[in-house]
């Protein structure tokens, strides 16, 4: 994740194998930073634009079949689940690709696409249960809030979170672990579970956006955009599914 310095780049993806943007200069850290926000904002609009053309150009009633047909079975969820675990792990890798700026935005599109298809169903619910989108607008305002909060206080104070790695890794196997189960056995996991889940993804963007700042080296912030938008819609996710428990 580092680069070895040169007096200018050829491009914007090339960076020396040293260089973290915590102690690149600030002119370039800026330009590092505020390359990773826009892209984050952009891959947040691009979902948003993908969820409206699913919603009212396809219709709801086609997005109902989608949902029946891709989820219905006992099992469907496991599969699409698996899925979209490897695409993760794929868009990852080439959002990390150090030589190709084009494997890097495939790999950000891949995952904006991935997440836009497995948000499907819950936003069919939303729709369903509450007549209309005010819930799923709740939902991505109360989202937005805790993120820049959070975003603030990393930027605020500059401190390195990246000793959450270890409780976030088990953390998260813990919570597959659940997920897997209630899947299974059919049990529903209830808001103590989406309360926990919400804390957990609020660790994790400490965590990704203290990366930011000192962990990721200048050129990789289609890569950073990534892992922040990532923990941005795992978070609505989350969100809105705790909302709905309350209708």
């Amino acid at each position: 994740m580092r680069d070895n310095r040169t007096p200018s780049f050829e491009n914007d993806f090339y960076a020396p194998t040293d260089l973290f943007a915590a102690a690149a200069a600030a002119d370039e850290r800026a330009g590092f930073i505020t390359k990773t926000y826009l892209y984050l904002f952009g891959a947040i609009a691009a979902l948003i634009g993908i969820e409206t053309f699913f919603f009212t150009v396809l219709g709801m009633e086609n997005m109902v079949k989608v949902t029946q047909t891709m989820f219905g079975g006992q099992y469907s969820w496991l599969l699409v689940l698996g899925a979209f675990m490897l695409v993760s792990w794929v868009a990852n890798v080439w959002a990390q690709n150090s030589t190709s700026s084009a494997m890097q935005h495939a790999g950000l599109a891949l995952y904006v696409v991935a997440m836009a298809v497995i948000m499907i169903p819950l936003l069919c619910i939303a729709q369903i249960k509450t007549g209309d989108a005010k819930i799923i607008f709740s939902a991505g305002t109360a989202t937005a809030g805790l993120f820049a909060m959070l975003t603030l206080a990393v930027f605020l104070t500059r401190k390195d979170f990246s000793f959450l790695r270890s409780f976030l890794m088990f953390g998260g196997f813990a919570a597959l672990g659940f997920i897997v189960t209630a899947i299974l056995f059919g049990f529903t996991l209830g808001p103590i579970f989406m309360y926990a889940m919400i804390a957990f993804m609020c660790c994790y963007i400490l965590y990704d956006t203290s990366n930011v700042l000192h962990h990721y080296r200048i050129g990789q912030h289609v890569a950073a955009s990534l892992a922040l938008f990532a923990s941005i819609v795992t978070l609505f996710w989350y969100i809105l599914q705790l909302f709905l428990s309350r209708e």
